[in-house]
């Protein structure tokens, strides 16, 4: 079975990460003290993907939880999941990061990180066919961005062939006051770009607006946003952990949305999301269920996917559904919405289909998109970040932590970098592929004549060489006649 390693860093990643926990528990049949309390078989029969059963039949989650102080290691023993983890599992510092990204990333987390490693190889270790590590963090703080890149970094040296799979909370000027967040999110990105192979890209922006507008609730909490997260998180995996008509897992996800090897950054969605007193209002198709997960003011990131085009998507089905219904509704969202499509990658949305829907749904759906619009995040991120680092702000409590200031700067250039190849795919056309593959074309051709041109110009030199030879011939011969006559 292929197993996966769940992190949480940083104080952002270990709450959305609890809720996540809870919703897989649920799903599993899994009470809080570990034991199964489930009525079906086929809640436990790919239990291990997530979990692992000790000797007295308790089901122990697979999790690494990590974070720079004890306050919320604190927090998650004495709530309501305390007794689910293995006490083993939990690495804690004393000091914290202070929102720094060079103490999460050179100091305090280089003091934590083999400490950690250790717990992470022994739940490699134990798994039969480790699929891949999925980490929940924060770019904005100090732990989740530092430590957390550092961590993964470090996952990525020693399983170069293993899946990794980020959930990466993007920060927002409108929902968060940190100063240093542009800092910490751009030295993020710039490791994320060559240590990850797919990250989820979620906006606290955007989960606000949903909460606001789609859920109409007056005054969402942390809690409501983590839970929408963590439907996501559970529907991606969701072909892993139960039968299905069509299957899917993290490594078939990256294969099918990364048509090139830095541009692997998605947008993600989930539906239904209707208000508490519009449910019974709705009617919930497959139809209705597409549409909801191609709609803008469901992506978890806030920027409009109609100004720039989709590269891939991925839409996951739960529940029971028609094969057939699912492939024409693909077929049609693509025909109506043709424009935000790329067209030099044919039949660029990929589904899947399991059978065994969410808890107190009957058909859900999860999207994963990876859209050039996604650059509207790092222009955001980008924008702050340079107007701080022209005067060169705040750079001495990096500096001081061992940081050099060039590693700013690369980190911006690898910022615009990836900013400019998504615009560059983003009008690249049909017209512009083929006119390339016909200049390499030309090109080949050019260059033979030239080959051919050098072979004449040495036939020639040989001819002139083969008469040099001949002359010299003809005046030995003369010269021998001279003296014969004398």
């Amino acid at each position: 079975m292929r197993e996966i390693v769940h992190l949480q860093v940083g104080q952002c990643g270990n709450q959305i990460g609890c809720n996540f926990w809870e919703v897989i528990a649920e799903e599993h049949g899994i009470s809080y003290d570990g034991e199964y309390e489930g009525d079906s078989e086929l809640q436990l029969e790919r239990i291990n993907v997530y979990f692992n059963e000790s000797s007295e039949s308790r089901f122990v989650p697979r999790s690494v939880l990590v974070d720079l102080e004890s306050g919320t290691m604190d927090t998650i023993k004495s709530g309501k999941l305390g007794r689910l983890f293995n006490p083993n599992s939990f690495t804690f510092g004393e000091s914290g990061a202070g929102n720094n990204w060079a103490k999460g990333y050179y100091t305090e987390g280089a003091e934590l990180v083999e400490e950690t490693m250790d717990v992470i190889r022994k739940e490699a270790e134990g798994c039969d066919c480790l699929q891949g590590f999925q980490v929940v963090h924060s770019l904005g703080g100090g732990t989740g961005s530092g430590m957390g890149t550092l961590i993964i970094s470090k996952i990525r040296e020693e399983y170069p062939d293993r899946m990794m799979c980020p959930f990466s909370v993007i920060p927002s000027p409108k929902v968060s006051n940190t100063v240093l967040e542009p800092y910490n999110a751009t030295l993020s990105v710039h490791q994320l770009l060559d240590n990850s192979d797919e990250v989820m890209c979620i906006d606290n922006e955007a989960l606000m607006n949903i909460c606001f507008n789609t859920l109409k609730l007056k005054t969402p909490k942390f809690p409501d946003l983590n839970r929408l997260v963590s439907s996501v998180m559970s529907g991606i995996t969701a072909s892993l952990r139960f039968p299905g008509q069509l299957n899917s897992d993290l490594r078939k996800l990256a294969v099918n949305l990364v048509p090139f090897p830095r541009l692997h950054f998605f947008l993600i969605g989930y539906a239904p999301l209707t208000s508490i007193n519009s449910t019974g209002y709705n009617s919930l198709s497959v139809s209705e269920i597409t549409n909801q997960m191609f709609d803008p003011r469901n992506m978890m990131a806030a920027c409009d996917p109609r100004h720039g085009k989709y590269l891939t998507a991925s839409a996951i089905y739960r529940g029971r559904i028609a094969e057939k219904e699912v492939g024409d509704e693909m077929v049609k969202i693509q025909s109506k919405n043709s424009d935000n499509f790329i067209e030099w990658i044919p039949n660029n949305i990929k589904h899947t289909i399991c059978d065994v829907p969410p808890k107190g749904e009957k058909i859900s759906g999860t999207f994963l998109g990876n859209n050039t619009c996604i650059q509207e995040l790092f222009k955001r991120i980008g924008t702050n970040f340079s107007l701080m680092f022209k005067r060169k702000a705040f750079i001495h409590w990096y500096i001081n932590e061992g940081m050099d200031e060039l590693e700013f700067t690369e980190a911006e250039s690898n910022m615009n970098d990836i900013i400019n190849e998504y615009q560059t795919y983003q009008e690249a056309s049909l017209e512009d592929i083929f006119a390339q593959d016909y200049d390499d074309d030309d090109e080949g051709e050019e260059y033979d004549e030239e080959e051919y041109d050098e072979e004449e110009y040495d036939e020639e030199e040989g001819e002139e060489e083969e008469g040099e030879e001949e002359e010299g011939e003809y005046q030995e011969e003369e010269s021998s006649d001279d003296e014969n006559n004398n």
